[in-house]
């Protein structure tokens, strides 16, 4: 008997009509043993997903996302709001596939089908900002700044490593920032090349340096880069292990929140989930386990 009723695949319809069959018939045949009745939905512009998600979701036991991290975030945007929200799978069909490695989801499409719906429903938070919700992570500055330098033709050639070459193009002319930020009832006033909140510990395929980042502990991980140099981006680009992290720490600075306020003296772009959305200023909220998400059997 079939684990879920009804469910409903969305996945992206730009990447053309073989690719798209060849893609479906990969992981259609596994969904189709656990999901009784499916719906299967094609994206053909921006917010198609997140539309698909707002006017079906609250009749679906499981919502299938089949793509990038973009992807993701137009869909979670989609079900966040609802009462009666479903179970949420990720098959990874991107870039860098961010939050399904998060969640430790094989990259492997016919191997995620398979691990996600042999595995557990995971508790995961979502945060809340006055312009909707995001999984993964939120930064200004150069992480920001990064997003909007990458070159499209480096992107199609190179993929992940596109977002390396645009950060080392971007440093070059990085200058600090004034920013003030509440975490929870504390202010923060300082100058940062970068603030990052991150609900997610995986960005641009490397893990934070940072072990204790959990997805379902109701806080974030805030990062503060205050001075831009070379080394440090090239640390952080890295993602290099903790203890290693000695001679950077002022530097860096880390803290937990569930809740944020950020100000910056001017407007500035707010990188989300991968994509610059928004500006600021903003507030932010951690929802705890705000969305349930299948994710593989935790290894013995």
């Amino acid at each position: 008997m079939a684990k879920y009723k009804k469910g409903m695949l969305i996945y992206n319809g730009n990447a053309g009509q073989k690719d798209a069959e060849k893609t479906l018939g990969v992981c259609v045949p596994i969904i189709s043993l656990h999901v009784e009745q499916l719906l299967l939905l094609q994206t053909s512009k921006p917010l198609d997903a997140q539309k698909y998600c707002r006017k079906h979701g609250e009749d679906m036991d499981i919502v299938i996302i089949l793509g990038g991290d973009g992807t993701v975030h137009e869909c979670i945007n989609g079900l966040g709001g609802l009462i009666q929200r479903p179970v949420i799978a990720i098959l990874p069909g991107g870039t860098c596939n961010d939050f399904s490695r998060t969640l430790g989801i094989p990259q492997n499409l016919k191997k995620a089908a398979e691990a996600l719906f042999a595995g557990k429903i995971q508790g995961t938070d979502a945060a809340e900002t006055s312009r909707g919700y995001f999984l993964n992570f939120w930064g200004i500055g150069l992480v920001a700044e990064t997003s909007e330098n990458i070159n499209d033709t480096e992107k199609a050639l190179f993929g992940k490593v596109s977002y390396f070459l645009s950060a080392f193009r971007t440093i070059k002319s990085m200058k600090p920032f004034h920013f003030k930020l509440k975490l929870d009832d504390t202010w923060i006033k300082d100058e940062a090349i970068m603030v990052l909140i991150a609900n997610g510990k995986i960005i641009g395929t490397n893990v934070l340096p940072y072990p204790d980042i959990k997805i379902d502990d109701g806080l974030a991980d805030i990062f503060i880069i205050k001075e831009a140099s070379f080394s440090l981006i090239k640390e952080v680009m890295t993602m290099k292990d903790n203890i290693e992290w000695d001679h950077i720490d002022s530097q860096l600075m880390h803290y937990q929140a569930r809740s944020m306020q950020i100000e910056t003296k001017e407007e500035m772009s707010v990188d989300t989930d991968g994509e610059v959305y928004s500006k600021t200023p903003e507030t932010i909220t951690i929802l705890h386990n705000h969305f349930q998400m299948l994710a593989p059997k935790d290894e013995k």
